[in-house]
């Protein structure tokens, strides 16, 4: 099994069982956006020192954000979401560096923040569109061929 189908067996699924369902496009939305974040799962710190953090290169921005006006008002998601870090009293933006799981469960929620229903599981190239408006954003330097392919170079690849 190769490093991204190991990320998501062992990191995505555990996470995505604990919000209460099996979902296959989230799980494929959610490890697209490692795998293109990261380049496959190499970077836990934005290249050129920028302030991403971890292997969904989540801005403390955003994280900030997340808590503060999303989770606050929802304490179940968010029990959820605190239930992955290695102690109550973790440095989130920490974590979201160091803890795959629980910067999994806050890429999870950032995507739940979308009213855009997720694009159904095996389209990769409208999953490649959803990550590019509602992740990396217009602004944002990535572009979704390039998710595409890392997406078959990585995910698809039968090598480890």
């Amino acid at each position: 099994m190769n490093k991204a189908n190991l990320f998501r067996k062992n990191v995505i699924e555990l996470v995505l069982l604990r919000f209460g369902a099996k979902n296959i496009a989230a799980e494929e939305l959610l490890l697209g956006t490692a795998v293109q974040e990261s380049l496959n799962f190499m970077h836990r710190n934005q290249v050129g020192g920028g302030p991403a953090k971890g292997y969904f290169q989540m801005e403390p921005s955003t994280h900030d954000d997340i808590w503060g006006n999303y989770l606050k008002y929802r304490k179940n998601v968010a029990s959820i979401v605190i239930s992955f870090l290695s102690n109550p009293n973790a440095d989130k933006i920490r974590e979201l560096e160091t803890n795959d799981k629980y910067a999994a469960a806050m890429a999870r929620v950032h995507y739940m923040r979308v009213s855009a229903p997720l694009p159904k599981a095996g389209d990769i190239a409208a999953q490649a569109r959803y990550w590019k408006q509602h992740y990396n954003t217009p602004l944002g330097k990535g572009v979704p061929h390039e998710y595409i392919e890392k997406w078959n170079k990585y995910v698809l690849a039968t090598k480890p």
